[in-house]
């Protein structure tokens, strides 16, 4: 049984950060999200800060480098893969001292890249991407599964906090839809069927629920995430960008009211991610999920019970001074919602 780790007027966001230091980044994250703050991911430190380096840093005896074209399965660990490792000691190293000297923290969100998208995003020696090949996608899940657990034990011993994990997927609707291309640019790797894709996904999603005793987020930032396949796959909680909301077909729309009846939290990301050409008003940021509510025929409360107010994206390319507004603009909105206040 799991239980989710928020409480109305809780708000995230994705997890990205603009910047190289650690310290900072958490500082700031924390002040402004202390009920469910995220590990900072630094993407601007280039080789092993990005989504897929920062992963692969978590693999269990898979090493990978990166070439060329991108991130390819090695034969021994280099100096990428270490790299990656190093830079996650480092962010736990600010994570352990921020909760040691300001005091413990509640609940920390970390990150990493979901099986499809980790495997859809990695190449194999031979020169296709490790999804294509069975065996090589059942050893990356679970490397994937043990280095994620591994990584919760580390976070929980050294800040005392509960920990959440969220699956970032956004490679996921190429996967499904044929879109993704093969490592050449020549071609597309084929389809995978849906059941396929829901049928891994809800393995790892019920490992590392068991491994956390909480819901997993899945992440998708895509014009068109899979919001029902998510659902069934076991997900408590599906982050989503949530500006456009007022343009879904009526498909997405029914799948996020059943994932709502379902229990299911939606993290909406509702803040700018990148610095807009003037501060919007929190109302005016609020409105796609007022409407949302309204269309699907559930009262404003649904925003307090059943919602989480994110940045739309990461923040890995706002400025600093956005990046800390966002954040704070996510917690108001938190607020906003769980006080009921109308528009």
């Amino acid at each position: 049984m799991t239980e989710a780790p928020w409480t109305p007027g809780t708000a995230t966001a994705i997890g990205s950060m603009p910047g190289t230091d650690p310290y900072e980044a958490t500082r700031v994250v924390a002040g402004e999200l202390p009920e469910l703050t995220p590990l900072p991911e630094l993407p601007a430190r280039g080789v092993g800060a990005d989504l897929l380096g920062r992963t692969a840093g978590l693999l269990l005896d898979l090493p990978v480098e990166v070439v060329p074209s991108g991130y390819r399965v090695a034969a021994r660990t280099g100096r990428d893969q270490r790299r990656a490792v190093d830079l996650l000691r480092w962010d736990l190293d600010a994570l352990q001292t921020l909760s040691e000297t300001e005091g413990p923290l509640h609940t920390v969100k970390v990150q990493a890249a979901g099986p499809w998208t980790l495997s859809g995003g990695i190449e194999l020696q031979r020169g296709h991407r490790v999804l294509t090949d069975h065996g090589a996608l059942r050893d990356f899940t679970e490397s994937l599964v043990e280095g994620l657990v591994e990584h919760v034990k580390q976070v929980a011993e050294r800040t005392g906090a509960r920990v959440l994990v969220q699956l970032d997927e956004p490679t996921l609707p190429a996967v499904l839809t044929g879109g993704l291309p093969t490592p050449s640019g020549y071609g597309h790797v084929a389809a995978v069927p849906e059941p396929e894709v829901q049928r891994l996904l809800s393995e790892v999603i019920d490992r590392l629920a068991a491994a956390t005793g909480h819901p997993v987020v899945v992440h998708c930032c895509a014009s068109r995430p899979p919001v029902g396949l998510l659902r069934r796959a076991g997900a408590g909680a599906v982050a989503l960008d949530a500006t456009g909301l007022d343009a879904i077909p009526g498909e997405l729309a029914d799948e996020l009211g059943e994932a709502w009846e379902e229990g299911v939290t939606l993290f909406l990301g509702l803040v700018p991610s990148t610095t807009p050409a003037s501060e919007p008003a929190l109302r005016e940021l609020a409105r796609p999920a007022w409407e949302l509510a309204a269309r699907l025929g559930f009262h404003r409360r649904i925003l307090a019970e059943r919602s989480v107010p994110t940045p739309s994206c990461g923040l890995g390319s706002a400025s600093a001074a956005w990046a800390w507004r966002a954040l704070r603009m996510a917690a108001d909105l938190g607020k906003l919602f769980r006080d009921g206040i109308e528009e």
